[in-house]
């Protein structure tokens, strides 16, 4: 094949992407990084077994499936922030956002335990 209709074709070859699978963090929401983090923490506190890997990502899929993304990083941010010393911290635990936030994960975390652990 020559001429118009063979570079049309070629054309749409190389026009169409490629389909790539998307990452499993994708249908959550949240990035790798995050997931990764969280079961990691998560591992350091309840072991670093295997029993302790799959209980910590289920944790954090019950988590990933309640809170979205942008609330799971205020209440963190919040929570790290409260932890420093002086009076601006104050803000960080007493304020109704961080209140809200914080409320927000621990009902989320609370599901994830009684599922998970």
């Amino acid at each position: 094949m020559k001429g118009p209709a063979a570079l049309t074709i070629l054309g749409l070859a190389v026009a169409t992407p490629l389909t790539v699978p998307a990452p499993a963090s994708a249908a959550s929401g949240y990035p790798t990084e995050a997931l990764a983090e969280y079961v990691l923490g998560c591992m350091r506190s309840n072991g670093q077994t295997r029993d302790a890997l799959e209980r910590c990502s289920c944790s954090i899929d019950v988590i990933a499936s309640i809170v979205p993304y942008e609330h799971y990083v205020t209440a963190e941010t919040f929570k790290r922030m409260s932890q420093t010393t002086g009076e601006a911290s104050g803000l960080f635990r007493e304020s109704a956002p961080a209140k809200a936030a914080g409320t927000e994960l621990k009902r989320a975390q609370a599901e994830a335990e009684i599922r998970c652990f």
